[in-house]
C-alpha cells in the first residue's frame, strides 16, 4: 500500500467494499477522496441507518439481529412482511431474505448466517428514486436530475430521467438529506443515495459512496458524466455542468444473455449500447446497459 501511495498524487475508489482500514492507512500518506468515514457508514446497514437518522432522515423501521430471539422480537415489533438483510456486503438483491410469516424466522436466520443482521420493516411505496450529488473540495455541489428507478428481483432494471413521477416535495427533502450527509462527512466525489417515495415523504434506503448504476445514463445524457465529475472532484478541479442532452433519458440494464437484442439496439439511433466485457452471461447478471436519448 505504501508503494502504491508513493506512485499516486490522489487516490479514490469506485467500490464500497474496499476495506476501510486500507483507506485509512492510505489517508496518512496521500489525499484519499472520499474519506474512509464514508465507507464506515456505507458498509454497515445498521450504522448507515443510525447515521441518517442523526441527520434528520427517515429510514425504513429496523432492528439489529444477532440471534433467533432478536429476530423473533424484531418481527413482533415490525410485523410481516419484513426483509432480513446482512449488515455488510449485500448488493443487487443478494444477502437478504423476505419473511412473510413469523414461522419462517429460523430458516431465514440460518440462510444469512445467524448473526450480523438487520431486519427492515416493509415500506409501502409508490416509486424508487436516487439522488446523485457531486461535491468538490471547496464544498461546492452539483446535483444531477433525480432518477426514477425500477427493480427486478432486487436488481436495477431501468432508470428514467427526469423523474416526473416523484413529488417535488420528496425530491427537495431527499436532496437536502443527501447534502447533509455529504457535508457531515466532508465528502469529495460523487455520492448516490436511494429512496422510496411514499405518501408521507421520502424514506431513505441506502447510500453508495461512488458513481452508481442509476447514473450510468450520464455518459451520453448529461453534459458532464458522473465518471468525469468524480475525477474532477477528487482532483480538485471545477465541477462540470449537469444539464441534460435530451428531453427524456431512459437507461436499461442488460441482465443475463441479451446478445440477440444487440443488432436492434445498434440500429436504433436513439440507443447507446455499453457492454462490460464479462466472459459469462448469468441470469440476473449485469452484462451492460443501453441508454436512450428521447425527445
Amino acid at each position: 500500500l505504501a508503494a502504491f501511495a508513493a506512485a499516486c498524487n490522489v487516490i479514490t475508489y469506485e467500490f464500497e467494499n474496499v476495506p476501510s482500514d486500507t483507506v485509512a492507512f492510505l489517508e496518512a500518506l496521500k489525499p484519499v477522496r472520499p474519506c474512509h468515514e464514508a465507507l464506515d457508514v456505507a458498509q454497515d446497514r445498521l450504522a448507515e441507518k443510525r447515521f441518517v437518522e442523526s441527520l434528520g432522515g427517515r429510514p425504513a423501521p429496523y432492528r439489529a439481529v444477532d440471534s433467533l430471539a432478536d429476530l423473533e422480537a424484531a418481527l413482533a415489533d415490525l410485523g410481516t412482511p419484513a426483509i432480513l438483510k446482512t449488515r455488510r456486503f449485500g448488493y443487487d438483491g443478494k444477502g437478504q431474505v423476505r419473511i412473510d410469516r413469523s414461522a419462517d424466522a429460523a430458516s431465514a436466520l440460518a440462510a444469512l448466517g445467524g448473526t450480523g443482521l438487520i431486519l427492515e420493516g416493509f415500506v409501502p411505496f409508490t416509486a424508487e428514486f436516487s439522488v446523485i450529488v457531486a461535491r468538490a473540495l471547496d464544498g461546492r455541489e452539483m446535483h444531477y436530475p433525480v432518477c426514477l428507478n425500477s427493480h427486478e428481483g432486487g436488481i436495477l432494471a431501468r432508470t428514467q430521467v427526469p423523474a416526473v413521477a416523484i413529488p417535488e416535495a420528496d425530491v427537495e427533502a431527499a436532496t437536502a438529506l443527501v447534502v447533509r450527509v455529504a457535508d457531515r462527512l466532508g465528502y469529495v466525489g460523487v455520492l448516490t443515495c436511494e429512496f422510496f417515495a411514499t405518501g408521507d415523504g421520502p424514506v431513505f434506503n441506502e447510500m453508495a459512496p461512488r458513481v452508481h448504476n442509476s447514473g450510468h445514463w450520464t455518459i451520453e445524457g448529461a453534459r458532464t458524466s458522473q465518471f468525469e465529475q468524480h475525477i474532477r472532484a477528487v482532483c480538485g478541479l471545477p465541477l462540470g455542468p449537469v444539464d441534460l442532452t435530451a428531453a427524456r433519458i431512459e437507461l436499461r440494464n442488460l441482465l443475463g444473455d441479451t446478445s440477440a437484442a444487440w443488432p436492434d439496439l445498434l440500429a436504433d439511433p436513439a440507443a447507446h449500447l455499453h457492454l462490460y466485457g464479462k466472459s459469462e452471461a448469468v441470469p440476473g447478471r449485469k452484462m451492460g446497459h443501453v441508454t436512450f436519448l428521447l425527445p
